[in-house]
């Protein structure tokens, strides 16, 4: 199903209007496909052409279907390159130049694709940084925030406003254009230097998650302030909540790198946790005065490292989390030894083992709670933006990226797409055949609206109007809802079902309870240099602390920052915000 993979790639992951000026981008595109483009509609075209004829920008002599969706005739070559994770594999007989959808960029556009090297995922910046740095680049690519600023000073990345404008499709315009702080910070000098995309910034957001089952059967009720959190900790610890009769179980999930945000590990991160207290690690908020400050080095983080502190002394926290990943905290959980973690959405999908393990294993989302009579705020990121699509400058056909995610999102959209014919491109027994796709482009708000669709139809029973992908998730909550469904039918329920984290996520939305990063802009130049090692220290200096170090040493942390780098960096994050 290709909602679980796009959830799953956000875990790696995590989520944007501005007014765009003129530029020579599009006079550069038609020079350069003049000797090879002559759009035709294909048959694609046709479902989209009622929308897209509406649209003033329609020439009297080329309709905007056939700039969007027109096929090449004779057929063109253009290039990009990949990073991929370990995952992907292929349908018998197929490879990267040959495969579903390489075979559906030919038949509907006249494209042919040619991959410049594929890599795994962990080595994509350097091979990325590699190709900068010797100029040889394929004709689209995606880079990430640092990238981006060396290709728009190096003038090697094409401006890309006038091209956006003219062939991407309203739907695409529409997902584009709902990307948080996506816009603003792929535009230089006006000029749009980069097709932004990304996920909704809440879809990354700490929610608690805690075994209901659990708290029902230690007779507890649902966590309202943080002083209940700490109590359903020691119980879980305490009172023996797998009826086993061993002390063998922890009341929260930490893992090594305590933040998932800024690369961190996500089952047993604790941003939720420090959230409850109103500290925010790694974003950026403002300070009395107004102007940003760093989150990490507040005084509420001080008092929410206290709690973790008594939390490990009194075996609340497993006491070996110093060296373990998440693969190895979320282990304990599967094995019905952890009862709480904070968290994103889609921790029940991360999940299903201990499902599968205990049936009666009841994962709910909750929201954050506070420590005093303040509400908490759960923390997001300034943007959820995944990738950076750009345009090499000498690209021939530029126009070319821009018709083949229109294919992608028409296939999302569409109404008038078949289910076979979806399937075809997305999945076929499990194998994920849409990561073959170059660009990743996704509606970031299409999960909250599965959701929304999803307890309509459980409420109706009709499910006329749902796409193929909203179906499925209606099915999986249906079954839960039947009493018939499985591991993986629970999962998906607890995402996109009556009670799942949307039905939070929502919630908090509508209350206005997310805090995001108020730094929009990209990486800074001390930034970009010095964060490695500060987040180091930030993680070393926080382990220590909890497993017992003094508390004062919060305060030695907090002058080491500003003297390696974080008072100049702060100097630059208010600079670049005026």
């Amino acid at each position: 199903m290709i909602q679980t993979s796009k959830i799953k790639l956000s875990y790696a992951l995590l989520a944007m209007t501005v007014v765009l000026s003129a530029c020579s981008g599009g006079n550069n595109a038609k020079q350069g496909n003049g000797e090879s483009s002559s759009p035709s509609s294909s048959p694609s075209a046709v479902a989209s052409a009622s929308s897209a004829a509406a649209s003033p920008s329609a020439t009297s002599t080329e309709s905007e279907a056939d700039l969007q969706f027109g096929k090449y005739d004779p057929p063109i070559e253009v290039s990009t390159v990949r990073s991929v994770g370990s995952g992907v594999r292929f349908q018998e007989g197929q490879s990267w130049e040959d495969n579903v959808w390489t075979r559906k960029l030919m038949d509907s556009l006249g494209i042919k694709l040619k991959h410049q090297w594929v890599v795994n995922t962990d080595q994509g910046t350097e091979k990325m940084n590699i190709s900068i740095a010797s100029g040889n680049l394929p004709d689209f690519f995606s880079v990430n925030a640092t990238q981006l600023n060396q290709l728009v000073e190096a003038g090697q990345i094409m401006d890309m406003t006038d091209i956006y404008q003219k062939y991407a499709s309203s739907a695409f315009k529409k997902y584009t254009e709902s990307v948080t702080n996506g816009l603003e910070t792929s535009t230089f000098d006006g000029k749009m230097m980069a097709l932004p995309t990304g996920s909704a910034t809440s879809d990354n957001a700490p929610l608690l998650w805690i075994r209901r089952d659990w708290l029902k059967k230690l007779n507890l009720p649902e966590p309202k302030t943080m002083a209940d959190v700490l109590a359903i900790s020691e119980a879980f610890t305490n009172q023996d909540p797998d009826g086993n009769n061993k002390k063998d179980s922890y009341g929260l999930a930490v893992n090594k790198t305590l933040l998932m945000y800024e690369d961190g590990q996500a089952f047993g991160s604790l941003e939720g946790f420090f959230n409850g207290y109103h500290a925010y690690p790694q974003g950026w908020i403002k300070g009395e005065d107004g102007m940003l400050v760093y989150g990490s080095i507040q005084p509420e983080m001080k008092q929410a490292l206290a709690a973790l502190q008594q939390m490990y002394k009194n075996g609340q926290i497993d006491k070996e989390f110093g060296v373990k990943g998440d693969a190895k905290v979320l282990e304990l959980a599967s094995a019905g030894k952890l009862g709480m973690a904070y968290g994103p959405m889609f921790f029940s999908l991360t999940l299903l083992d201990s499902r599968k393990n205990d049936p009666n294993a009841d994962w709910q989302a909750y929201p954050l709670v506070s420590i005093d009579d303040k509400p908490a705020y759960s923390q997001t990121k300034a943007n959820a933006i995944s990738d950076y699509y750009v345009i090499n400058k000498n690209a021939k056909n530029p126009e070319a990226m821009f018709k083949m995610i229109n294919v992608s999102v028409d296939l999302d959209i569409n109404p008038n797409v078949t289910q076979e014919e979806y399937q075809a491109l997305t999945y076929e027994d499990d194998i994920e055949l849409w990561q073959y796709f170059p660009f990743s482009v996704v509606n970031p708000n299409k999960n909250l609206e599965v959701h929304k669709k999803v307890v309509a139809a459980l409420d109706s029973k009709d499910t006329t109007g749902l796409n193929q992908e909203q179906v499925d998730a209606y099915n999986n909550s249906l079954a839960m809802e039947e009493g018939k469904g499985d591991a993986t039918n629970w999962g998906m329920s607890k995402v996109f079902g009556r009670e799942g984290s949307y039905s939070v996520i929502d919630k908090l939305l509508s209350a206005n309870l997310f805090k995001p990063s108020e730094f929009i802009k990209s990486p800074t130049e001390t930034m970009t240099i010095k964060n490695a090692t500060l987040q180091k220290l930030q993680i070393q200096t926080f382990t220590k602390i909890i497993m017992g170090a003094s508390l004062d040493s919060f305060d030695k942390f907090v002058e080491d920052w500003k003297k390696l780098g974080g008072d100049q960096i702060t100097a630059e994050v208010n600079e670049a915000m005026q």
